[in-house]
This record gives C-alpha cells, structure tokens and sequence, in this order.
C-alpha cells in the first residue's frame, strides 16, 4: 500500500484529507507538521508522496521558521529524497500563484484548497505516485 505523508497545521483539513485518501485512495496516510520528522520520513523512505501545505504558521527547522515551499525546496536539494513527488497544497490560488509556487519550490503538483471535489484530489494524487515496477 502507497503511504501519503500530509504536512498540515490545520487538524480539520489533515483529518479531511486523510479520511478521503485512504477511504477514497485506498491509500495509507501519515501526517506531521514536524519539519525534522517529514525529513526523517522522507529520507527514510516512508511516503511515496508527499502533500505540502504552502503557508505552515508553526513550523521551524533547525531554529529558523520555515513555510511548505522551503521545506519543498530542502527535500528537492537532497539527492536521498529529490525523486519523491511532492503536491503543494494551498488556499493561496490567485492568479500566477501556481506557477509561482511550483517554479520556486520544484514541487510536482499544485492542488487549491478547500478541496471539493474528492475524486478529482485522489485521481491527481494517484498520477503522481510513482508506479510499481
């Protein structure tokens, strides 16, 4: 079974999309806002993708408040964890915040919040899980 990694600092939203994905995706969910624990996640090897929330309030990596794209970003650097699909997740969908938000963070995907249709959210999840060999 795929294990999605959701990084979130709203509960309500973290609870949503783990319900919809592993009751729609058939997927296994974990979540943290924990920047030390979605690397250690993430270089271990744990996720198969991960969805970033863009504007995290609480998070902070190595004493330095750090946000979904700088942590996108970090992973994207590491060559341990560069392959693994990352979704940026965000109610932040003005016009030209997508590409923005994709271009700065190297991020695979995009998907706004709120998210209202749930087949739609797993169908794009599911595409960019890396296929079994």
């Amino acid at each position: 079974m795929k294990t999605v990694l959701i990084v979130e600092d709203d509960p309500i939203n973290a609870r949503v999309f783990s319900k919809i994905l592993s009751k729609r995706g058939g997927l296994d969910v974990k979540h943290t806002e924990d920047v030390e624990e979605v690397m250690q996640i993430a270089q271990s090897g744990a996720a198969d993708i991960i969805l970033m929330d863009v504007s995290l309030s609480h998070s902070v990596y190595r004493g330095k408040a750090v946000d979904g794209i700088k942590i996108t970003q970090m992973l994207k650097a590491d060559t341990q964890t560069s392959n693994l699909p990352i979704i940026l997740v965000t109610a932040h969908a003005m016009e030209g915040d997508r590409e923005n938000f994709l271009k700065q963070s190297g991020a695979d995907g995009y998907i706004s919040k709120p998210v209202v249709d749930h087949q739609q959210f797993v169908e794009q999840i599911l595409a960019l899980l890396p296929k079994e060999p």
